[in-house]
């Protein structure tokens, strides 16, 4: 088999996003609100339950998803509307100082700088740019991730963009994969999809494509989880 195009997942795969503490402790500044200003240890405590809480998106998973949410979780990635009502609502388990904070938070998450590119992103995209292959980003996703890739460089490697909330389908259906082969013009035998879920991104197996998975670390526990796909092109 010949691989002449590579579909990618976003977050835990090209992209990490910042850690619980510093998605909060920035908004906690952004709003005026200081550690000191509430009980000693509170900025902290209310990091952990949120990161138990799963409210950080691309961050961990919830520990427990309330009954109430159980549906609109299972189906956040297919509208924006969805997707920011999954997680302001886990985020809601944690009491926080102020009401606003939780949309504040599910804003942050939205925004470059809470992103960070794996060390050899750029490295791996451009080599698949340079030998001629097409690369298109395949993300189960509520927002439109395109700000960040331009903002971190990393666009002028990017073919196409297949988000879920645009299509209203999320992986594993293999129509999002095949949107995706049909936008690079290719068959989806002669396409690699890389991902680090085995559930989501390896739905693209049942359409026919190769799947390679990578760890979902942080990005400094990651400096080259991307080259193997080099050396699987040959």
């Amino acid at each position: 088999m010949t691989i002449k195009s590579v579909l990618f997942d976003f977050s835990g795969t090209l992209f990490r996003v910042e850690p619980t503490d510093v998605w909060l402790r920035a908004v906690l500044d952004a709003a005026g609100i200081q550690g000191s200003a509430a009980a000693p240890g509170a900025v902290a405590r209310w990091a952990r339950e949120l990161e138990a809480a799963g409210a950080l998106p691309g961050g961990a998973a919830p520990r427990r998803v309330p009954e109430r949410l159980a549906e609109l979780w299972a189906t956040r990635d297919m509208t924006t509307e969805r997707h920011r009502a999954a997680y302001t609502g886990l985020a809601r388990q944690v009491e926080l100082p102020a009401p606003g904070l939780y949309d504040a938070l599910y804003d942050r998450h939205m925004t470059p700088a809470a992103w960070r590119p794996y060390p050899d992103a750029a490295e791996v995209l451009g080599a698949l740019r340079e030998r001629g292959l097409g690369v298109a980003v395949v993300s189960n996703i509520g927002w439109d991730l395109r700000p960040v890739f331009r903002a971190h460089g990393l666009d002028r490697f990017v073919d196409t963009y297949v988000l879920s909330y645009e299509h209203g389908v999320q992986k594993p259906d293999t129509r999002l994969f095949r949107v995706a082969c049909e936008a690079l013009g290719q068959e989806p035998g002669d396409v690699l999809m890389v991902g680090d879920s085995r559930y989501a991104d390896g739905g693209a197996a049942s359409l026919g494509c190769a799947v390679h998975f990578v760890d979902h670390l942080p990005a400094e526990e990651r400096p080259d989880g991307l080259r193997p796909v080099l050396e699987l092109l040959g």
